[in-house]
């Protein structure tokens, strides 16, 4: 309550940059949660703050960071690709997707190709991410952890670091 009342005078400032443009960043915190499960966070911006964003447990464990990295976009891809279908409704095209893992954007992108001994646990419906790229529906490129909007929704942050990430979402 301390932290609401003192912040009375923030408010988010949301401007677009281009319309053909929609930035969705999604990350997860690998087994954050008491029972090990890992944790979601995502932010939709189509230039200056966030639209759109979330921040939710995970609904399976998973053995490895890249795997929590996967299916927290599969968690998310539902929302990508509506908003998406709602944009391009309004007639304009869209489709891009930040992710700051490169195990996880190498097997959305290959699929099972870029899958080794260590990833057969991932279970073949979180590939459905590899076919909506396959198809064009989807772009994904990496984004560094320092730019990554949704990194604010899986972790704490204090001082520095939250008043950043704030402001990004802010639109400050």
């Amino acid at each position: 309550m301390k932290y609401l009342n003192g912040t009375k005078q923030y408010h988010l400032t949301v401007a677009i940059d281009d319309l053909k443009v929609i930035k969705w960043y999604v990350d997860a915190s690998y087994g954050a949660h008491e029972d090990f499960r890992s944790h979601t966070g995502s932010v939709m911006s189509m230039g200056t703050g966030a639209m759109q964003a979330g921040s939710v447990k995970q609904k399976l464990n998973t053995r490895s960071s890249t795997g929590a990295e996967l299916v927290g976009v599969d968690d998310v891809i539902t929302k990508i690709l509506w908003t998406r279908l709602f944009i391009e409704e309004q007639g304009y095209g869209v489709k891009t997707l930040f992710q700051d893992n490169k195990s996880s954007i190498l097997l959305e992108t290959n699929g099972r190709k870029s899958a080794g001994k260590r990833s057969r646990h991932i279970n073949i419906r979180y590939f459905f991410v590899t076919d909506q790229v396959k198809m064009g529906n989807v772009e994904i490129r990496h984004c560094p952890t320092e730019g990554m909007f949704g990194y604010c929704m899986t972790k704490p942050l204090q001082g520095e670091k939250f008043r950043e990430f704030r402001n990004m979402i802010l639109g400050m």
